[in-house]
């Protein structure tokens, strides 16, 4: 009888520790940042189109986040203004938004028409001073209508 009751907490310390495991993968593969974007107008200068975003950023992590620059960067480089200086800071568990011109090529335009998720790489400040970066890819939210 205490061998069967031995056995059986031995598979219910397993379990339970296989559950946690598990919990703690999931946790630590979730991305800290994650984003979403609306195109508020597009205006097309040659090969390439300016465009003002509205950004939603969520802060996921146990920490606050002070972002200080961002980098639309969907090919090998980055278009010369898909760059931009935003100090901003969203705190631990929380979202911010904001408004934010770039200029890309045309073409990259069009592939975010037609479902790319265009990526937004930012540069985060640690609180040791040091600078990191971070790529988000960035989900289409649909409300106002760009050309």
């Amino acid at each position: 009888m205490k061998c069967k009751m031995f056995r059986i907490c031995n598979c219910l310390l397993v379990a339970g520790l296989i559950a946690f495991a598990s919990q703690f993968a999931q946790g630590a593969a979730s991305p800290p940042l994650s984003g979403s974007y609306q195109v508020l107008q597009k205006i097309d200068r040659g090969p390439q189109s300016r465009v003002r975003l509205q950004i939603h950023l969520t802060n996921h992590g146990p920490r606050d986040l002070h972002i200080q620059r961002l980098t639309l960067w969907d090919f090998s480089h980055p278009d010369k203004g898909a760059t931009c200086a935003c100090p901003l800071v969203v705190r631990s568990r929380t979202s911010a938004d904001m408004t934010q011109e770039f200029t890309i090529r045309r073409p990259e335009y069009e592939l975010w028409k037609r479902g790319t998720q265009p990526r937004l790489v930012i540069e985060v400040q640690m609180p040791d001073g040091h600078r990191t970066t971070q790529a988000v890819r960035l989900e289409r939210v649909f409300g106002r209508r760009a050309n």
